[in-house]
């Protein structure tokens, strides 16, 4: 049975006059996962829509006007999308389903095509651009993305990789990036490589343990199944069979990102995610990033995605201090022109 039909076999939206319409969930356990514990998520849509929302036995009824019923109507639809794909409606998708960026297309179907099934939860693009990136992860040899953080770049890169590698279809994934705040002399730091590393891919580490769990990806690391490999020793390898995720890319220098892009072997993936606007090489060495998709972007087998502020989904503030920063970066006459 497909999606939609699920949600009208589900859901009956009622118009009670032009400003009041009644909700009825047939699912009883989809019910309450929507309605949250104590009504707090219906709370907290009530408020996202503003509009006057009562809940009783299996029945919803919003009131307010045409547009915010409307934008409360199109809300449920997408949580009862979720929750038949997912069986779980998390915190986090209560503003998405009013998120005004997101384009809907037949009551949110559109932004659970590109669904990723993790161990601990299941992963959805939040916004259209996601979806392309997602789309493009799967399909493209090489990806490239750009954006503020927030964006999700690195988090649905681990998603995936990690995903491929639990289904079998790669050997390892290795996750890598520039230390330029180790000035990349990582022999002087203490401990082992790991230890030396570890710091600088720690947001890479909180996405593997929230989606599949420490126990988990403690054990693949220590079989060499995810694999932590400082950009500087990557010279000389031949990566097969391996989902590789370059991160802050941005910081790498022209020499290394073509030494890097050509470690690509059989049946490899390399995912290089970067910020342009936080570039920390030393005044007046060019940015390997940039340089690279001056010269690589007509190549068609390598996929390109650009994110803004808009598709940041962090808490709502981030994205206003993203466009804060731009503007006064704007202002100063500092861009993010690739040329």
């Amino acid at each position: 049975m497909s999606e939609i039909s699920k949600l009208e076999q589900n859901l009956i939206i009622k118009k009670i006059d032009d400003q009041t319409v009644n909700i009825s969930i047939n699912d009883n356990e989809m019910l309450m996962s929507i309605v949250g514990q104590f009504d707090q998520n219906l709370k907290h849509l009530s408020k996202l829509t503003e509009t006057d929302v009562y809940f009783r036995g299996n029945s919803i009824t919003c009131k307010g006007n045409k547009e915010k019923t409307n934008t409360f109507c199109e809300a449920i639809k997408f949580l009862i999308n979720k929750y038949i794909l997912t069986n779980i409606i998390e915190k986090g998708d209560i503003p998405l389903s009013v998120k005004k960026n997101i384009e809907i297309e037949k009551s949110n179907v559109k932004s659970f095509k590109q669904l990723i099934i993790t161990p601990r939860k299941s992963v959805i693009a939040r916004s259209e651009k996601q979806s392309d990136y997602i789309k493009a992860l799967k399909e493209n040899d090489i990806v490239m993305s750009l954006g503020p953080a927030g964006t999700g770049k690195s988090f649905l890169a681990v998603s995936v990789g990690v995903t491929l590698l639990m289904e079998k279809k790669i050997d390892r994934v290795i996750l890598s990036r520039p230390a330029v705040e180790a000035g990349e002399k990582l022999g002087f730091l203490p401990g082992d490589m790991k230890e030396k590393v570890d710091p600088y891919l720690r947001p890479l580490y909180d996405a593997l343990y929230e989606l599949f769990g420490a126990d988990k990806i403690d054990k693949k690391i220590e079989t060499g199944e995810i694999e932590i490999a400082p950009l500087a020793f990557m010279r000389g390898r031949t990566l097969s069979n391996a989902f590789i995720i370059l991160d802050e890319s941005q910081n790498t220098t022209a020499v290394q990102m073509k030494m890097f892009l050509t470690r690509l072997g059989e049946n490899s993936k390399m995912i290089i995610t970067g910020d342009l606007s936080q570039v920390d090489l030393p005044s007046g060495t060019k940015s390997g990033l940039r340089e690279s998709i001056n010269i690589l972007k007509n190549v068609e087998e390598i996929g390109f995605l650009e994110f803004s502020d808009n598709d940041v989904v962090r808490n709502p503030l981030v994205s206003k201090i993203v466009k804060q920063y731009e503007r006064f970066e704007k202002d100063k006459g500092v861009g993010k022109e690739y040329e």
